[in-house]
């Protein structure tokens, strides 16, 4: 999936690219490695750690790791050249706004690319298992839903409200080798942020824990088969006008 996003957007040696929530690190190492000058910002420090392990692992020892709200973005007006974010700014309370501060800091002409997850596939309904155990907001300020980012009607309906070209998409599919529906959640519980988010908000209640790794294997279950997890995904790409 980071490479599809990185020859989508077109990364470049010596660009400036920033990795808005970029989690573990994957996409920005991925940047790095094609020679782009990459910064990398989440707002969870673990994740961040994670990322620079990952990092050190293939040598890439120059990716600048910051903690930052990707609806806050900590950077100047048309600082980078690209700006990527691999499923993250579409978890941001109100994602309409972290799309605002992406195009923002994007330079005119910069490209900007993310990945979502159609809401109709396999994270779509791991995302509403999640939804369950996290508390809601009330009526009036009920944020918008990440899912809806997997939608290319609405995503282009959002974008064209704001600078920048008519966007382009791409569909695609990642297969994740797993020995087990058991060792999806041994690798994800540790890995993706909503999910890290929900067992947080549990406080370590065993039995919520454990009711919802129940309902996050139930969700995923008709599409696990061959030792394979196939998680459909929907990439997005325009330019800063």
């Amino acid at each position: 999936m980071s490479y599809n996003l990185t020859r989508v957007a077109q990364v470049s040696p010596d660009e400036t690219l920033l990795d808005v929530a970029c989690g573990s690190g994957i996409t920005a190492i991925t940047a790095r490695r094609l020679g782009a000058k990459v910064t990398g910002l989440d707002i969870m420090p673990e994740l961040l750690v994670r990322a620079k392990q990952e990092a050190d692992l293939v040598e890439t020892y120059d990716i600048e790791w910051k903690e930052g709200d990707a609806e806050s973005l900590p950077f100047d007006d048309d600082s980078f050249d690209v700006v990527l974010s691999s499923f993250g700014h579409i978890f941001a309370p109100h994602p309409d706004v972290a799309a605002k501060e992406i195009i923002r800091v994007t330079k005119r002409g910069g490209r900007i690319a993310f990945t979502s997850w159609p809401p109709e596939n396999a994270t779509g309904r791991v995302f509403a298992a999640i939804a369950k155990y996290i508390q809601q907001p009330s009526t009036k300020d009920i944020p918008h839903s990440p899912m809806q980012w997997g939608i290319p009607e609405i995503v282009q309906n959002q974008l064209n409200t704001l600078k920048v070209m008519e966007p382009r998409f791409e569909r695609g599919v990642v297969n994740i080798p797993l020995l087990s529906l058991n060792h999806y959640w041994q690798l994800f519980s540790t890995r993706f942020g909503p999910l890290l988010q929900a067992i947080q908000t549990l406080k370590g209640d065993p039995i919520k824990i454990g009711n919802l790794k129940r309902d996050i294997i139930k969700a995923i279950s008709p599409y696990f088969y061959d030792n394979v997890l196939r998680l459909d995904y929907l990439i997005t790409a325009t330019t800063k006008s």
